[in-house]
């Protein structure tokens, strides 16, 4: 069995839910205390044990680029003024992992923007972290589904249970228990059910390891949901094929392209900052909130 060494980071929506501020900065590039949150996803994956990570930009996007690229004149200057301290840290992410980039040249869909990794994954195993999902948790979550991978050599993807109104705008799986606690085998999936259409209340959210055949699948999946080319069309075909795994991750979960989950990824990075844990501590029982 394929180790999984490479991952694709669809990063090319146009944050919509974050106008104005997205119309010119990428949510991908929202700090969340010090670090943008791409950041995050891409130290999960390296942590993980991937070696090579494409990220699927669009137009307006190329910050993210230059964020992890070596900037020659930046680093010179924060050597002369003797932020070494600085300088080590930017060159530790410049050295991550080898990272590519790849614009998405029309919008659409999700699976359209992993089908446009086809040459980049070749004939490997590889992960999937949505661009919107940021993920905290002890061990990383690409790891525990890369674990599954290794061990079962089927498909996996990360989920957790949710309300019925959010199954009906992610997707719903169709799921049996297997032996493992927190791991089901998957027979079908559906893209945003209608409440008549839902198997369970189990939803995809935010990462997935998938084989290279989901290629040939992408190819042939015509326009579902939004009028997009939906992964979980594909993933649902792969499922009824051959199978597919579903593990519910131990992990938080922040939804990067809404507001809410932007605050509440900032909060709770904050309160185990160092240099802003008890200040931010303070401030939020100063607040006596009721």
């Amino acid at each position: 069995m394929k180790k999984v060494r490479k991952a694709v980071i669809p990063a090319a929506g146009l944050g919509t839910r974050m106008l104005p501020a997205s119309k010119s900065v990428p949510k991908e590039m929202y700090p969340v205390v010090d670090r943008p949150a791409i950041q995050f996803l891409v130290e999960e994956a390296v942590k993980s044990g991937i070696t090579d990570i494409l990220i699927i930009t669009s137009r307006g996007k190329e910050s993210i680029e230059s964020y992890f690229d070596k900037n020659f004149d930046y680093n010179i200057k924060l050597s002369a003024s003797g932020k070494t301290k600085e300088l080590s840290e930017l060159e530790r992410i410049e050295n991550l992992a080898n990272i590519y980039f790849l614009r998405q040249k029309e919008a659409k869909g999700l699976g359209h923007a992993v089908l446009c990794a086809k040459n980049f994954v070749g004939d490997e195993p590889f992960a999937v972290l949505y661009g919107d999902d940021m993920i905290i948790s002890e061990t990383p979550v690409c790891k525990q589904l890369t674990d599954i991978w290794e061990e079962h050599g089927k498909p996996v993807v990360g989920v957790k249970e949710v309300p019925t109104e959010k199954v009906m705008k992610y997707c719903s799986l169709k799921t049996t228990p297997m032996e493992k606690e927190g791991l089901y085998d998957v027979s079908d999936m559906i893209e945003k059910p209608s409440r008549e259409q839902i198997f369970s209340n189990f939803s995809i959210l935010g990462r997935v390891v998938l084989p290279p055949e989901i290629f040939e699948i992408l190819e042939k999946t015509a326009p579902g949901a939004g009028g997009e080319i939906q992964l979980t069309d594909a993933m649902a075909e792969l499922s009824r094929k051959g199978g597919i795994l579903a593990y519910d991750y131990e992990g938080k979960r922040y939804d990067m392209g809404s507001k809410l989950g932007f605050i509440m990824a900032n909060i709770d990075v904050g309160l185990k900052h160092e240099e802003t844990a008890e200040g931010l501590k303070e401030y939020l029982k100063s607040l006596k909130l009721d």
